[in-house]
């Protein structure tokens, strides 16, 4: 974003108070709710709506065929006495149907009968777990706007047609209700009801290769709410981790965090990350500091001044830009990750006193060994502002490798200066997170996301 515009900010005080009280999530949790109801007076039903308010559960499974999305769905209906919705089961009911038209392509009519479905009053007040819908991403999207938004995605992988072969084999399927059961992982305690199961129709690779084609999108659609699970695991350990995540709290305060860690352990990789995925800004305080310098601003011109003579910017500079960054509308609503400040006992004291606390903290963890391999590896393009990496992120141009420059923190004495400040920091944030950043890049995200997710 160009540092020059002034964009729109909410007051720190009134940011304060919605984040306190979660008015984000509340808000689009009414709204998602009158969508799907559509009550005739909008108002009245939202003061009843707040007045019996619960956090019910509303819970999407994705995956491939027979990786297992049914078994689950049906044990998470007995723990959290949800209504286990299915594709068989919208079809099959018929004082569903009554009111629409079966002339209606396939895609618009799945969605009408969820609609319906969705609105009954036993969905309402127990919550649901749906699987089978959606299956393509302009499906997915098309529940969105029909108002039909989970709390929680959970998708099952898989590695191989031959494994999801292997499982569709022992499918069954109840002729009289569409249930499904499998010979291994589920078997219904009703010998009539076992007595009359059927064998289903084997799966084709064309059926997973279809999927395949179509999982990109409709997790996109799904980012910000959904855990990706290994399905191919043992049927519990599927299940415990698949509860575990939909017990946790939907609602939870709009990310604030702060990320350390000595130069070269991957702060700035995992910020990224984190603000794709799960729509953060990322703000690292050396490229802010640059752009408001580039600006031309009074407060820019003094900034540069600072940096061309590679001193230090003073600390009430440098509060006042990361404040004036962080009350902007776009940190208020998403939230942010900052690194790269505060670099001293004194800026992280001043954070402190400031309206906008915040609300996770994490240290990666690295030994000088490697911190000093990595950032020996890594340089910066000056011209572009482009940073490359040896092993990693090579450049391809020799003209572009010519004019590289490390960075004047890449050395040893910036990694003792970091050692000095840590131990101040973790007395000041004791409840932060410490994350082991000598595994690999993905291992490492994996591990942030599970704190930042959990309550």
């Amino acid at each position: 974003m160009d540092e020059t515009v002034r964009p729109l900010k909410i007051p720190v005080v009134m940011a304060t108070y919605g984040d306190i009280h979660q008015l984000s999530h509340l808000m689009q949790e009414l709204l998602s709710i009158v969508l799907l109801r559509r009550p005739d007076d909008p108002i009245s039903f939202l003061i009843q709506m707040l007045s019996s308010r619960c956090d019910i559960p509303r819970v999407l499974l994705l995956g491939p065929p027979a990786v297992g999305k049914t078994t689950v769905a049906e044990r998470l209906k007995t723990e959290l006495m949800a209504v286990h919705v299915t594709t068989p089961s919208l079809l099959e009911d018929q004082s569903l149907h009554s009111t629409l038209s079966q002339q209606e392509p396939r895609d618009e009519l799945m969605v009408k009968l969820l609609h319906q479905r969705l609105k009954r009053s036993d969905c309402i007040s127990r919550g649901w777990v749906l699987d089978g819908f959606p299956r393509t991403r302009l499906q997915a999207l098309s529940l969105q706007q029909a108002g039909i938004l989970p709390h929680h995605v959970v998708l099952l992988e898989a590695p191989g047609v031959e494994v999801l072969q292997q499982r569709s084999e022992g499918r069954m399927f109840d002729p009289l209700t569409g249930n499904v059961y499998h010979r291994t992982y589920i078997w219904p305690d009703d010998d009539v009801v076992a007595g009359r199961l059927e064998s289903g129709r084997s799966l084709t690779e064309d059926q997973v290769h279809q999927y395949r084609r179509e999982v990109t999108g409709l997790s996109s659609a799904y980012q910000h709410v959904m855990k990706v699970v290994n399905g191919d695991q043992p049927p519990d350990e599927v299940y415990r981790q698949v509860l575990s995540f939909v017990q946790t709290r939907r609602c939870s305060r709009t990310p604030r965090i702060l990320l350390f860690g000595p130069p070269g352990s991957g702060k700035s990789l995992q910020a990224g990350r984190l603000s794709e995925k799960y729509k953060l800004v990322d703000v690292c305080c050396t490229q802010l500091l640059r752009g408001v310098a580039a600006g031309g601003s009074k407060l820019g011109k003094q900034i540069q001044t600072y940096l061309d003579d590679e001193q230090a910017v003073p600390d009430w500079m440098v509060l006042q830009v990361v404040e004036d960054r962080l009350s902007r509308v776009d940190c208020s609503v998403r939230g942010w990750i900052l690194h790269g400040f505060p670099r001293d006992l004194q800026q992280a004291e001043r954070l402190r006193e400031r309206p906008l606390q915040v609300n996770r903290v994490f240290f990666l963890e690295a030994t000088d060994e490697d911190c000093l391999e990595r950032i020996s590896q890594r340089a910066t393009d000056p011209v572009r502002g482009q940073r490359y990496h040896l092993v990693t992120l090579p450049v391809r141009s020799p003209k572009v490798k010519n004019q590289f420059q490390t960075r004047p923190e890449d050395n040893m004495e910036a990694l003792r200066l970091y050692r000095d400040l840590v131990q101040v920091l973790q007395s000041l944030y004791p409840d932060a997170v410490h994350i082991k950043a000598d595994q690999d890049p993905q291992s490492v995200f994996e591990s942030l996301e599970s704190k930042l997710t959990s309550n």
